[in-house]
Parts: C-alpha cells; sequence; structure tokens
C-alpha cells in the first residue's frame, strides 16, 4: 500500500497570481460600482494617516528650514537696503538743509548790502587759523577782485574785522575780537564815542579807559565811527552787555558782544568803495 506524503503540494505560482488578480479585479468592481467598500476604506485612511505624516517630515522639515533661512537672507538684505537708502536720505536732507542755510545768508547779506553806499563783493571763508590766540580767517577773494589791505569785513548782522594781507585770489582777514585789534566806535543812542578792543574771545570786545560818567548803559549799540579812515562809519559793531563801574577807579570798563556771526558765518561781503588805505588794526 503506498504511503502518503505528509505535506501536499499546493497551487502552483501561476494560479496564485490568477486567484489574485481576479480577486483584485472583483474589488476593482465592487469599489467602482458599489458602496460596500466605503467604511473599509474611512478605517484604512485614518489608520495610514499616521504613516504618511511620518514619512513626509523630512520633507516639510527641510522646507520649514529652507523658508526660514531664506527669510532671515530676505530680512538681513532688506535691512542693509534700508539702511543705505536711510543713509543717502540723511546726506540729501543734510546737503538740503546746508543748501538752505547757504540761501539764507546769502539773502541776508543781500539786504544787508542794500542798505549800505558802498561797493561791496560777496566772498568765501574757505580757512581758519589753526593758532587759537590768533583770530584770522582765509577768503577766497584778493587783489584781482579789488580786495586790499585794509578792507573791511562783514556779515548780515555786522562787521567781522579788515584784511591784513591780499593775495591775487584770497585774502586775510583779522577779526575785531583778535587781542591786537582795535576799532573807534559810537554810541548809537547818544553818539558818545569809545575805542572796542578785541579781548581774544570771539563772543566779548571791551571799552577800556571809559570815564565813570561816561553815558554808555547796558543794550547800547555800537556802530563804527569812522575815525582812523579804516572802517565806513555806521556798521554795527557791538552791544553793550555790561558796564562796570568803580568808585576808587578813573576809568570804568563795558563789556560788549560782537554784533557779526565770528565762528558762524560762510560768506562775508567785502566793502571795497573808495576809503583811504591803511596797515594794521586802528
Amino acid at each position: 500500500m503506498p504511503i502518503k506524503p505528509l505535506f501536499t503540494r499546493g497551487p502552483s505560482p501561476e494560479s496564485r497570481i490568477l486567484v489574485l488578480g481576479l480577486v483584485a479585479a472583483a474589488l476593482i468592481a465592487i469599489n467602482l460600482y458599489t458602496d460596500w467598500l466605503q467604511p473599509l476604506r474611512e478605517r484604512l485612511a485614518g489608520f495610514v494617516a499616521p504613516f504618511y505624516w511620518i514619512t513626509g517630515a523630512p520633507e516639510r522639515v527641510g522646507d520649514w528650514a529652507g523658508e526660514q533661512w531664506r527669510t532671515r537672507e530676505e530680512l538681513l538684505e532688506e535691512n542693509s537696503r534700508l539702511k543705505r537708502q536711510l543713509l543717502l536720505l540723511e546726506q540729501r536732507s543734510q546737503l538740503l538743509a546746508a543748501v538752505k542755510a547757504e540761501n539764507t545768508q546769502l539773502k541776508e547779506l543781500m539786504n544787508s548790502a542794500e542798505t549800505v553806499d558802498e561797493r561791496l563783493l560777496v566772498a568765501q571763508i574757505i580757512g581758519v587759523s589753526p593758532d587759537p590766540l590768533e583770530h584770522v580767517l582765509l577768503i577766497d577773494k584778493g587783489r584781482d577782485d579789488g580786495v586790499d589791505v585794509g578792507t573791511p569785513i562783514m556779515d548780515a548782522s555786522g562787521l567781522l574785522g579788515q584784511v591784513i594781507e591780499a593775495g591775487g585770489s584770497s585774502s586775510r582777514v583779522l577779526l575785531i575780537t583778535d587781542a591786537s585789534h582795535a576799532i573807534p566806535v559810537q554810541v548809537l543812542r547818544n553818539s558818545v564815542r569809545a575805542v572796542a578792543e578785541g579781548t581774544g574771545d570771539l563772543y566779548r570786545l571791551k571799552l577800556r579807559h571809559l570815564a565813570n560818567t561816561s553815558d554808555i548803559r547796558e543794550g547800547d549799540l555800537l556802530l563804527s565811527s569812522g575815525l582812523g579812515g579804516r572802517f565806513p562809519a555806521g556798521y554795527p559793531v557791538g552791544e553793550v552787555i555790561s558796564v562796570q563801574r568803580d568808585p576808587g577807579q578813573a576809568f570804568a570798563e563795558a563789556e560788549v558782544q560782537p554784533r557779526g556771526r565770528m565762528n558762524r558765518s560762510r560768506f562775508v561781503l567785502a566793502v571795497i568803495g573808495d576809503r583811504d588805505e591803511g596797515l594794521g588794526s586802528e
């Protein structure tokens, strides 16, 4: 009697593929034409969703990192661009402010020139003496322009000084505040005469050797008297800000604030009308 094998041979691979194909075709047909598999699909969708999320995580992380990097680079670039624009705008604003200030100063000079009968020439300050004890400016007008030694220099507010050296195209101007300078003045209110001397301080002049009885008081405006032939008469020189009278002293002293803007003017007027020429301070 033949012995039966313990394990029977199963279906062939071709048979299995055929069966699986039929089953798949049946499932596709059922899915297309019926709703029987809808509950199963919903359950499977909920089951596999976490796997989709996990498998897509690296890509999302990469996209997020790239976006963050691009955003940071864009912000840095925008910040740099805005800083450049701000710098340009500030520079343009400063230029506009400088031009406006120059225009204002030139208008003031022209208005001042209209009140003066002398021939006037607008000059620009191009240098300042580095010596703190010497109040000297350099202007861009000289003999070629009619400027000579002794030419008075003023701004829109008052006298600044006089030319002490004249070159062909530039001149050196000694300010009235220099300690070596003096100018005859008179009080506008009552024509009392005095001599205003420089003190070495850009904001102070002194009236020395005044009689204690001199009628000079705070607030008096001092004009050039024209004596000495250097400065034309009638130009504003300064304003008296204090008067010291000591009964025990023979003379009084007055402190004067110059009317000219000694360290703030950029453009000045050279008075080059007919006058007696001379050298040095008065």
